[in-house]
């Protein structure tokens, strides 16, 4: 899957593979050790088996690499796993709850701060997302806003001084994306889909979701560069004058079956 994670996020970024740095730090990769310097966005993906209230060797130097990120001011954005990290890194609470997992295409309505916030103003004031989750965010960390809910409170949110996002709903994730991520996991979430029958109700849920499809690509554009109009759909350049040609976000993401490159 973590090959398939990485497509996912260069599909919904339109980034070229050589502009994507990962970190694996279930594979053992040092959080600590990552340098900021050239890094012009950082991306935090999904987790599979792991959960984002545990503790693992690798837990403290990830949750110093994302204070780092955010006390640079570096745009930054996490999904679902990600968005738990954010969230804990910086404060919030996160609880394990399988019997309020969300699995498959679901509403999700946008607050009055979301409808007016410079990425999600774009946003219908409800709209579908792609969603695989058995943790949740129950208390924002100081110092965010709550953009999106539905019967579930904080499924996005903003650091208020920062382009630091958390979405519980899965950014990176299409339709067709998604359904490979439940059949890989489907033992994972055993509780939720406890037969095939339920299985198949959740993956004819699934459809299109115009603005969480764009959302990661709108999120690069609006905060670190913008298209040129001379450039192919797949291709980011820098704003005039700023930075060198190309994106380098950081995504850092443990899998659940860690292996060497």
């Amino acid at each position: 899957m973590e090959t398939q994670e990485q497509t996912c996020f260069l599909e919904r970024t339109r980034l070229h593979r050589d502009q994507l740095h990962t970190v694996n730090v279930a594979r053992g990769d040092d959080p600590a050790s990552v340098s900021l310097d050239a890094v012009d966005a950082f991306l935090i993906g999904g987790a599979g088996k792991y959960s984002a209230t545990q503790t693992y060797p690798w837990t403290e130097g990830l949750h110093g690499l994302v204070r780092r990120a955010v006390d640079r001011g570096l745009p930054t954005l996490g999904s679902c796993w990600g968005h738990q990290v954010l969230a804990r890194a910086l404060g919030g609470r996160v609880v394990h709850d399988p019997d309020h997992s969300e699995l498959g295409c679901g509403w999700v309505e946008l607050t009055e701060a979301g409808a007016n916030d410079p990425l999600f103003c774009q946003f219908s004031s409800r709209f579908q997302a792609n969603m695989g989750h058995h943790d949740r965010v129950i208390e924002l960390p100081p110092g965010t806003t709550e953009l999106a809910r539905n019967d579930q409170p904080h499924q996005a949110f903003r650091l208020d001084d920062a382009p630091v996002y958390g979405t519980q709903f899965h950014s990176e994730l299409d339709a067709k994306r998604e359904r490979e991520r439940i059949l890989v996991y489907r033992e994972y979430y055993r509780s939720a889909l406890p037969d095939a029958e339920t299985v198949q109700r959740v993956l004819d849920t699934l459809a299109d979701t115009t603005e969480v499809d764009n959302l990661l690509y709108d999120f690069l554009t609006t905060f670190v560069a913008r298209p040129h109009p001379s450039a192919a759909p797949t291709t980011l350049l820098p704003l005039d004058g700023i930075g060198t040609p190309g994106l380098a976000p950081v995504a850092a993401r443990p899998r659940s079956s860690p292996r060497s490159a």
